[in-house]
């Protein structure tokens, strides 16, 4: 199948996802490509869940500059899309003199970014702040918040298609030539065929590669993969926000923390360790180990025993391992392949800054391309109905008016039928059982989908009649069952 785009983006994490969206006020023919079965099936799926604040950033950087524009637009910008979001602040610890004297280097670093608040605290108002957690004082950062990464992404994408923008998952980009018109040809996985004017590369750890498809080499992404812990449900009376160390020189990250999640859950993590392959996603029992021996350091009152799960994510980093640390984002359009934007080394904050970058390309396109706003635009999104939010009143009056919210599928996390069904019928058709979890929270809790899954799984053959031997967790290679017994 061939089409004729005026834009098409390769990859559907949150920065393609919000240049989709972006682009969408505009007259334009829009496709984005993603190579899983749904959005944010990379690493904007697998991080730390912060809103940054900007101030680990090298003063007059992308990164520096993009995040903090995207912090102070951000809670307005879940408001409009109902993505869960909290402003928190966050604590950096300091251990001795050497971390208080990094920390001060780290306010005049954030003061230079812009960045609002930033303070020192002495050990009497860390205890006061943060209870239970050790340091001898640290650094407070009040614009710092948590959000929910997938359903951010889930919304971006769904606004996005709501104002004409095509996905298309499952499309892996294997080639990528240029016509006589000076348009892109991108060839796809599932033998389609995009012609396009303007091509965007959002493939996060594979956008080195997809520069080099398009023509543009001299880029390497270097993974980094980061582990982390889940906790159950005892932010409330442990943790009311994100905790750090004071940063380090060298590493690949930001070091190991303690995050409170918008469920509930805290997130202990993650490591930073340069590895080979770009989906080695393995949680490994040293490096664990050792993360758990860090948080304890920051907060003695975690017990093994509040562990309910792990996963890993992957930084897309441009800093090679002898070098560590980090370089900056490039965004830009390619001098030798006029239409490619490349956006390449889109690590953390990349989320957070994620807007701004969407605007960035957008100015590029403006330069070269006058574009038309709609007068149709749709800015908002409704996200589904979350019963387990809602008090009894509610709860009661929807129940009266649909029996599937008195179901309860998900019993940890008290996710009903009716939940879901909406999940199942998500406006961008994305089935799998991870796409059904991350959007209704089913199968997160402490059971880990022991009580729930199967009866996922009898709605998804049942009353929508596919295949078990079809139904994936994630992608194709990934189908939870094999043959029959009976």
């Amino acid at each position: 199948m061939r089409t004729s785009k005026d834009v098409v983006i390769i990859g559907g994490g949150g920065v393609g996802c919000a240049v989709a969206r972006e682009l969408s006020q505009y007259k334009l023919n829009i496709v984005v490509l993603e190579k899983e079965c749904d959005v944010a099936g990379g690493i904007s799926g697998r991080n730390s869940a912060v809103v940054h604040a900007g101030f680990n950033n090298a003063a007059g950087s992308l990164m520096a500059s993009l995040c903090v524009e995207g912090n102070e637009g951000f809670e307005k910008l879940c408001g409009q899309l109902d993505v869960p979001y909290r402003k928190t602040g966050k604590i950096l610890v300091a251990f001795d003199d050497e971390d208080m004297e990094t920390l001060r280097r780290t306010i005049e670093q954030g003061r230079r970014n812009g960045c609002k608040g930033l303070r020192i605290i002495d050990e009497e108002e860390l205890r006061r702040i943060v209870p239970g957690v050790e340091g001898i004082g640290g650094m407070y950062s009040p614009e710092t918040g948590i959000f929910d990464p997938f359903l951010y992404c889930v919304a971006l994408a769904e606004n996005a298609l709501e104002n004409g923008v095509d996905f298309r998952f499952n499309s892996e980009v294997i080639s990528i030539g240029r016509s006589d018109a000076d348009r892109f040809i991108v060839k796809t996985s599932a033998g389609e065929e995009y012609r396009c004017r303007y091509l965007i590369n959002c493939a996060g750890l594979s956008s080195d590669r997809v520069s080099s498809m398009a023509g543009v080499t001299g880029y390497t992404i270097f993974p980094c993969r980061g582990e982390y812990f889940i906790l159950d449900k005892v932010a409330e009376q442990l943790l009311p926000m994100p905790v750090y160390p004071a940063p380090k020189k060298g590493i690949g990250g930001l070091g190991v923390h303690l995050t409170p999640t918008s469920a509930g859950n805290i997130i202990i993590g993650p490591s930073a360790e340069y590895i080979s392959q770009i989906d080695d996603l393995s949680c490994t029992r040293e490096v664990m180990g050792g993360l758990f021996e860090q948080a304890k350091a920051l907060l003695p009152a975690i017990e093994r025993k509040y562990i309910i799960g792990s996963y890993a994510g992957i930084r897309p980093k441009l800093a090679p391992p002898d070098e560590g640390g980090y370089r900056d984002f490039v965004i830009k359009e390619e001098e030798a392949r006029p239409g490619l934007i490349n956006l390449i080394g889109i690590e953390s904050p990349g989320l957070t800054a994620s807007i701004p970058i969407a605007r960035m390309v957008r100015s590029i396109i403006e330069e070269k391309t006058p574009l038309e706003k709609k007068e149709n635009f749709v800015p908002e999104r409704r996200g589904p109905v979350r019963f387990r939010e809602l008090n009894e009143e509610d709860q009661a009056r929807l129940i009266s008016e649909d029996p599937e919210y008195g179901e309860i599928i998900c019993r940890c996390q008290k996710v009903t039928k009716r939940e879901i069904r909406d999940a199942i019928e998500n406006p961008l058709g994305a089935q799998s059982i991870s796409a059904i979890k991350y959007r209704a929270w089913a199968t997160t809790g402490r059971c880990n989908g022991g009580y729930c899954l199967t009866r996922i799984v009898d709605m998804l053959v049942r009353e929508y009649g596919i295949n078990s031997e079809k139904i994936t967790y994630r992608s194709a290679g990934s189908e939870l069952f094999r043959g029959r017994v009976k």
